[in-house]
């Protein structure tokens, strides 16, 4: 029989803080209209989960940002603009972290259930250091913490690559990779637990593919609702994810049914209910 899940690896913005992920988006998006770019919000979330600087290198990938910005400066980008684009970056998304710091809702119960469970529980970010510690720092006032916290300055290579979650394995002494589940909000965090042989799971509700406000999405007609969480859902199925819950307060359930299934390890069990 497989060991039970030992340690359970949470992205930060859009899986356990910020709902909808709005603090990276709007520093993209603010970064980019420093040089007189306009994105729209998609742009902005399009290569969420990867390490900022290659962030902004996927956004300037994007042909309609790449044509504006060729018609702007009157020139490609190059490695300069990116430079100098993450070094205004940072200060932006330190300020926008502390306007968005809110733990979804259902965390600190979920994590406390998780822990009584006997699990250890991590957190991974494509942030900078600065950027990890502080919002780990809120989310700690707040009631949730963190075991370790790995962040892309740990790392030589960023999501989709599985170096974090292997950090945070390394750190809290969980293998083999089976007794590890990394939950994400996008599809480079569910791309990093396959790649990382681990359960490999995402939260729909506060996505940044969602990328709506708890109140937005609160709002929407039930019908809506369901339907965009089940987008959501197939699009972290399209990833390559083994399950997705549909919030953040039925991952304890998932973990349970994992443990119950460990000694068949089956890799797909579905959209949790």
């Amino acid at each position: 029989m497989n060991p039970p899940i030992a340690l359970v690896v949470f992205d930060w913005a859009g899986t356990t803080v910020d709902y909808g992920s709005q603090a990276p988006a709007a520093a993209f998006r603010n970064v980019f209209a420093l040089h007189g770019v306009e994105v729209t919000d998609a742009e902005a979330r399009a290569p969420m989960g990867l390490n900022k600087r290659q962030h902004l290198i996927g956004m300037l990938n994007q042909p309609r940002v790449d044509s504006l910005w060729k018609s702007v400066h009157g020139r490609p980008w190059n490695d300069g603009d990116v430079d100098q684009m993450y070094h205004e970056f940072m200060p932006l998304q330190l300020k926008t972290i502390a306007q968005h710091s809110e733990l979804v809702p259902g965390l600190v119960d979920a994590a406390n259930e998780l822990r009584a469970g006997g699990c250890k529980i991590a957190g991974t970010t494509g942030y900078f250091r600065e950027a990890a510690e502080t919002v780990a720092s809120h989310a700690a006032e707040a009631g949730f913490k963190v075991d370790v916290n790995v962040c892309a300055d740990d790392i030589q290579q960023g999501r989709p690559a599985p170096w974090m979650i292997y950090r945070a394995m390394e750190q809290t002494g969980a293998f083999p990779p089976s007794t590890v589940l990394n939950i994400g909000d996008t599809v480079a965090d569910i791309q990093a637990g396959v790649n990382a042989g681990c359960w490999s799971v995402g939260v729909c509700d506060s996505s940044s593919i969602m990328g709506l406000s708890r109140e937005d999405f609160n709002m929407l007609p039930d019908h809506q609702r369901a339907a965009n969480l089940q987008d959501v859902a197939n699009a972290f199925h399209s990833a390559g994810c083994h399950a997705t819950v549909a919030t953040i307060s039925q991952l304890p359930a998932l973990v349970r049914r994992i443990n119950q299934l460990q000694e068949s390890c089956p890799r797909f069990i579905g959209h949790a209910e």
